[in-house]
């Protein structure tokens, strides 16, 4: 549509023009249910802003992407829809110093996870809604100005079915009043000023768990907050209500001791919602997750600790994003990357999950290692021209990497410098919008550090420097010179690391530090003097303790004893550095893909952080799948199983450790043998002890059975009958689009590219059904005809579904050099095409590129 795309330069000399006083918005929702007719659901949505224009007599647009616009009125004054709206904006004229705009409009209910997501639940036929708008979509529910610097409180007034539970930012205001025999009307006091993208509204017959957090302020007086738990009725008897009660409670007080700033926003509703595009979203006061942390089958410890770290995260946001916003998405990071570091920050200090610096080192920092060499890396403080580019954004540069540097921004300024950094900002912004240099006003202030400098280093350059020991030892065992040595992929620049550099020697059957110093790492070599006379190690770990954001490399000894020793080094984050240091190596062709996978065979089964085990496991797939030499892939398939089914049969019973091995198995079996074990223990016919085999373990054991062509149509639909539920017929979708028949695959690519029938949550199922890397010859048809057809989706559908089409569709599974000349041919053939749009495929084209030279690697050890 015309417009749809804001740009930077728009929302900038809009909020120049404009101050907006106030919202208020009634939605009618009482159409969520009942017959449509045949015809496209939609929703009455009336808005009525309030705003102030710097230049009486200009012109500027308010947002709204809707089907129609019945009514718009500025100032008294009718104004022709048909003329004034062109699907996206609305045209404003003539504005006066304070105006009135009322839009009354019908909006389309949303099965992408964009705007009002409406969801039918298939076990009861009960109608749940829910909203979801970041980065711009709160216009697909409401008229407004969108962009997050045009702050303003909002007053939301609801009618829905009558028995629904209703919430939005603010808490209710009185009693629902009755509107007609089946229908009510909520209405919600107004919020303090926020951002269009942070409203919210949840409604539908929710199960809701109550409880409250109460705290003593520093002035005597006490805090009160209502907190409420939401979920589906048909995951009401899967909800621990309790342990994330227990955790947000955790919460808020690490929060408030830290922070010194009161919660702002009263009530805290936490939802739990079907088909969510994202791990969970900051709304204040409504805090929207997706329902697969509500956990219907075992899971590991890995899997609590994984929601606590999401709950933490999006209770950070409520003071970073929420109170305090960016004026625009180029600083993005100003609340992503300080939640994330504050989601594991707070979960060591105040929650049982004492070990989260070890899953952050192992696991996420993977995600900003992976994104930070993508040709699309950015700075943490990206160049974001428009709305698309902002979309792309919600990366693991602007997550993890930005968490990494603020990581090592406490090392170098110092932990209470940083929080009462952290303290003065919200005083000084609360309820504005800020930039990069209101941060680091308030951190040179607190910390007495140049910021200035440190910020070109850290937050204004992409890419990751790599940090290698260079150890010189006398005649007698003694170090003589301990260097550090760093280096820049590509044109980036070398940074300053504060580091801590670990010595390691077997003591026993132990791997044990025994000398340690902290040190400045500053340009391409740095003599560690604190070190020299030291005993010759076997290991130095150069980013001991993850101070700082670097790939680890190793000198020769150091990588020989992990090969022989990986297993025996006690500290959990030190084996953590090492498992990811190795990927790393893996990743960039420096170590054979043959060898990491016998690392994983004969160390990680004594992992015993099982956040790093399911890691391992899940980077050994990607190793066997794309980094592996073809002509080997078979037989290390078959090594890879075999070590994993003897894990399993290893592990104590009815442990995590136990669970993880048992899925691991799953997703390897191939031969016959493995095979039918899968059916067995389905059937029951066959048991390992303590090994429960629950309806989601039975899912991920058809997923194997059906993509092996041993599980077909009928096996899968009595597995439906036995668990008709939303989450059960995801998993029946993904199934039916693995088995390896040609009309199965060309009904999977027709519903995902052909049709738009699909809600976004089975898009999702069908492409990862549909792509198995075991299927390559029976997929390779669709290599060419992807190329043919990602323009056309990204014209066409939303930018939600686009992108899963776009990425989740990409041929990596043909994993050779004719499909990384296709993609060049693509991508040289069309140079004008969506900036986003050639971004996605560029990365898709990396990963292959890197895979083709990791299999070059491999294959070097056959040669």
């Amino acid at each position: 549509m015309p417009g749809e795309n804001l740009t930077r330069e728009e929302a900038r000399q809009r909020a120049a023009l404009l101050t907006v006083d106030a919202y208020d918005v009634a939605l009618d929702l009482r159409s969520a249910v009942g017959e449509a007719n045949g015809e496209p659901r939609t929703f009455r949505s009336v808005t009525t802003i309030r705003f102030r224009c710097a230049e009486p007599g200009a012109a500027t647009f308010a947002d709204l992407l809707a089907p129609a616009v019945t009514s718009v009125t500025l100032n008294g004054r009718e104004l022709d829809p048909a003329a004034v709206f062109d699907g996206s904006r609305i045209a404003l004229d003539g504005l006066e110093a304070d105006n009135v705009l009322v839009v009354d409009a019908q909006c389309a209910y949303s099965r992408t996870g964009e705007g009002m997501h409406r969801f039918v639940d298939p076990e009861d036929g009960e109608v749940y809604l829910y909203t979801q708008y970041e980065p711009a979509d709160a216009r697909r529910v409401f008229a407004n100005f969108e962009q997050p610097d045009l702050k303003a409180p909002f007053t939301f007034a609801v009618t829905a079915p009558t028995g629904w539970t209703v919430l939005s930012n603010g808490a209710q205001d009185g009693e629902c009043a009755p509107v007609d025999a089946t229908s009510s009307a909520w209405r919600f006091q107004p919020t303090r000023p926020i951002s269009t993208y942070i409203t919210a509204v949840v409604a539908g017959p929710y199960h809701v768990v109550r409880d409250h957090y109460r705290r003593q302020l520093p002035d005597g007086g006490t805090l009160e907050i209502p907190l409420g738990a939401l979920c589906r009725k048909g995951l009401a008897k899967h909800f621990d209500a309790e342990d994330i009660f227990t955790v947000t409670k955790q919460g808020f007080d690490f929060f408030h001791e830290h922070f010194g700033y009161p919660y702002p926003f009263g009530k805290y509703d936490q939802a739990f919602v079907p088909e969510y595009n994202l791990g969970a979203m900051e709304n204040p006061g409504c805090v929207t997750f997706r329902e697969e942390f509500v956990f219907r089958g075992k899971v590991t410890r890995a899997a609590y600790e994984g929601r606590a770290n999401v709950i933490l995260h999006e209770m950070a946001h409520m003071w970073f994003g929420d109170l305090v916003t960016m004026e625009w998405w180029d600083d993005l990071w100003l609340k992503e990357s300080f939640a994330d570091f504050m989601g594991s920050f707070s979960q060591v200090e105040a929650t049982r999950f004492d070990n989260a610096w070890v899953t952050f080192a192992n696991r996420r920092k993977a995600w900003a290692y992976r994104a930070d060499q993508l040709p699309s890396t950015h700075p943490v403080t990206a160049d974001i021209r428009d709305l698309q580019d902002a979309k792309l954004n919600f990366d693991g540069i602007t997550y993890a990497k930005g968490a990494s540097v603020l990581k090592q921004l406490v090392a170098y300024a110092g932990r209470d410098a940083f929080l009462e950094g952290a303290r003065r900002y919200f005083a000084r912004h609360a309820y504005g919008n800020t930039r990069l240099a209101d941060l680091l006003s308030v951190l040179e202030e607190t910390s007495g550090r140049d910021m200035t400098t440190w910020s070109r280093a850290w937050l204004q350059s992409s890419g990751v420097n790599s940090l290698t020991p260079e150890v010189t030892c006398d005649a007698d065992g003694r170090i003589t010179e301990l260097a550090v040595l760093q280096e820049a992929d590509g044109e980036q620049p070398l940074r300053p690391h504060r580091v801590a550099i670990g010595l390691y020697r077997r003591e026993g059957a132990e791997l044990v530090r025994y000398a340690r110093a902290e040190t400045d790492v500053t340009a391409a070599r740095t003599v560690v003097t604190e070190l020299a006379g030291a005993q010759a190690p076997e290991l130095v770990l150069v980013n001991d303790e993850d101070l700082t954001y670097c790939k680890v490399r190793f000198d020769e000894r150091s990588l020989a004893t992990l090969r022989a020793h990986l297993g025996d080094l006690t500290d959990p984050l030190a084996r953590a550095l090492c498992w990811s240091a190795l990927w790393n190596l893996t990743r960039d062709a420096l170590l054979p893909a043959r060898d990491f996978l016998d690392l994983v065979r004969r160390f990680a089964g004594d992992e015993s952080d099982i956040g790093v085990l399911q890691t391992v496991q899940g980077q050994a797939a990607t190793a066997l799948t794309h980094y592996t030499v073809p002509a080997s892939r078979e037989a290390a398939g078959r090594l890879l199983a075999q070590s994993a089914l003897a894990e399993l049969r290893r592990a104590e019973p009815g442990s995590g450790h136990q669970l993880a091995w048992a899925r691991f198995f799953a997703q390897l079996a191939t031969d016959e043998d493995e095979l039918t074990l899968l059916q067995d223990l389905l059937a029951g016919s066959a048991r390992i002890e303590g090994l429960e085999v629950d309806q989601e373990l039975r899912w991920a054991f058809l997923l194997t059975l059906a993509a092996r062509g041993v599980a077909g149509q009928d096996a899968l639909d009595a597995e439906l009958d036995r668990d008709n539920t939303a989450s059960g017929k995801r998993h029946q979708v993904r199934c039916l689009a693995a088995r390896p028949l040609a009309e199965v695959k060309a009904r999977a690519w027709a519903d995902v590219v052909e049709s738009d029938r699909l809600s976004n949550a089975l898009v999702e199922a069908t492409i990862s059904g549909f792509d198995q890397p075991d299927q390559r010859e029976l997929l390779a048809p669709y290599a060419p005809r992807y190329f043919e057809v990602i323009e056309s989706a990204w014209r066409e559908r939303s930018i939600e579904i686009a992108l899963s089409i776009v990425r989740g569709l990409f041929p990596m599974t043909q994993g050779d050099r004719a499909t990384l000349d296709a993609t060049d041919a693509w991508l040289a053939a069309h140079p004008d095409a969506a900036p986003a749009l050639r971004r996605v495929v560029l990365e898709c084209r990396d990963d292959l590129a890197r895979a083709l030279r990791a299999q070059d690697c491999d294959a070097e050890v056959i040669g």
